[in-house]
């Protein structure tokens, strides 16, 4: 996906922007860029690729070339950023997040109008130009950003730095993400994920509301656009992709998995469907979390039978090999033998995407000697890819275990019952858990309902956006 951080301050703030994109490194595995403003105007920037290397080896030896007062930089799976641009409104960086579903048609629009796009990346026009096209086709920065927000199909959060040392930020106009401002004695930084600018010293200020575009100096913060009402906020920040330490909306990440776990226990209690078991585990690490709240809800002790060897492994989706996956998920789990042999487990992770992983866990436990493995989902079955964020790199919605099995069972006819499939209450959606059971190997399968999944986040539901689950806009 990717994340940004800025900071514009009366002191040298290429420290705090080096530790503060830093701090998204789980946010992107390959692409990451800072830049800086001179004092007296003129632009340093570096691009690195951090698929081998982490962010803070590829940067340490660049940050004496990366001093001044105003400085952003970038993680990113996608295109190298932070782009340099010089139009009619000046030469500003710019850094983007999110997915532009339309992006060929946009290109098209401005090659048949004689633009020329020079910046390319994995084969196609680097998205952060046709954003800067976008902005540079109206009469001011705010106009341009208001005018890109529109134009986008997808999603679009971003941040600019201009010559003048001062930094421009906007959330995307459905709010699918976050853009937070924190505030010390000597200035103040903006930045996707909250915890990221606490470890350096600044406090909370404001949160962007969606679309809302706001310029931010040494001195404060304005808005420049007002927020609007709607949003989409995506659930699945809080689900697993959000740093546990962040907060969305109010709402941290993770109490809201706690509560999100105790939530499933409890509605399972009231089924019948909680089994006897010896141990409860949290899938490491982001199901971990929701394996807490979990156990303390059901009152069943909690494990860890396996840990996760994280030093050296990125996560293990993100490669776009389906090779290079499997190997991963199956080199990263280490088991504790003496915590399995002969016991009966239940497993509790954040979701069950492509089912590769859960695969690799299910075997080695089994291989160890676990007596049972049952298995629980803390969000319902994924049905539809993200059109609005490029969280994943699956190329089919046939990737995902949930849509694959819904084609087994029915074929074509299946399709027009996603919504009963996505329930678990439901006949088809009993079927398609019992189907998905039998091929990975549990004792039992439980997903939490979009309904209990929804109470643990606890802001309003009509600004939550589901739509990986249940398809709807």
């Amino acid at each position: 996906m990717g994340a940004f951080f800025g900071a514009v301050s009366h002191r040298d703030v290429a420290l705090d922007v080096f530790f503060g994109v830093d701090y998204h490194s789980h946010l992107g595995t390959r692409r990451a860029g800072m830049v800086s403003c001179r004092e007296g105007g003129g632009f340093n920037r570096q691009i690195h690729s951090i698929e081998n290397t982490p962010f803070r080896t590829k940067f340490e030896h660049d940050l004496p070339d990366l001093s001044g007062t105003c400085a952003m930089g970038c993680i990113s799976d996608n295109d190298p950023q932070p782009l340099l641009v010089r139009s009619h409104l000046g030469v500003y960086a710019i850094s983007t997040v999110g997915a532009v579903a339309n992006q060929d048609a946009l290109v098209a629009r401005f090659e048949e109008a004689g633009h020329q796009f020079g910046a390319m990346g994995s084969g196609a026009v680097n998205v952060n130009e046709l954003v800067a096209a976008l902005i540079n086709s109206q009469g001011s920065i705010v106009e341009g950003i208001r005018y890109a927000q529109d134009e986008i199909e997808g999603s679009l959060t971003l941040l600019v730095m201009n010559e003048d040392g001062t930094l421009i930020a906007a959330r995307d106009k459905m709010g699918r993400l976050p853009v937070l401002i924190g505030k010390d004695e000597d200035g103040y930084c903006v930045t996707f994920e909250s915890f990221a600018y606490g470890k350096l010293g600044y406090v909370d200020a404001y949160e962007l509301g969606s679309a809302e575009i706001v310029r931010i100096t040494a001195d404060g913060y304005e808005t420049l656009s007002e927020p609007r009402d709607e949003m989409r906020i995506c659930a699945f920040l809080w689900v697993y992709y959000g740093y546990p330490n962040s907060n969305y909306e109010g709402v941290n990440v993770e109490c809201m998995r706690y509560r999100n776990g105790a939530i499933m226990a409890r509605d399972e209690r009231e089924a019948g469907l909680l089994p006897e078991v010896d141990y409860v585990a949290g899938m490491p690490d982001s199901g971990l979390p929701h394996g807490i709240g979990y156990a303390n809800e059901s009152g069943v002790p909690l494990a860890r039978p396996f840990v996760k060897y994280t030093p050296t492994w990125p996560r293990s989706f993100m490669p776009a090999n389906q090779e290079v996956r499997n190997r991963v998920a199956k080199m990263k789990q280490i088991p504790v033998p003496e915590l399995i042999r002969d016991k009966r487990l239940l497993l509790v992770d954040d979701s069950i995407v492509r089912g590769t992983q859960m695969r690799e866990t299910i075997d080695f436990l089994r291989d160890t000697g676990a007596s049972e493995v049952h298995m629980r989902s803390a969000c319902p079955p994924i049905m539809y890819g993200c059109k609005y964020l490029s969280f994943s790199r699956s190329r089919s919605e046939y990737e995902l275990i949930a849509r694959r099995k819904v084609r087994e069972l029915e074929g074509d006819e299946g399709e027009k019952h996603l919504d009963e499939y996505a329930d678990g209450r439901s006949e088809r959606g009993r079927c398609l858990l019992r189907s998905i059971c039998e091929e990975m190997g549990f004792d039992s399968l439980e997903y939490q309902s979009l309904d209990g999944m929804l109470e643990a986040i606890g802001i309003d539901r009509k600004k939550v956006c589901t739509y990986c689950w249940n398809g709807k806009e």
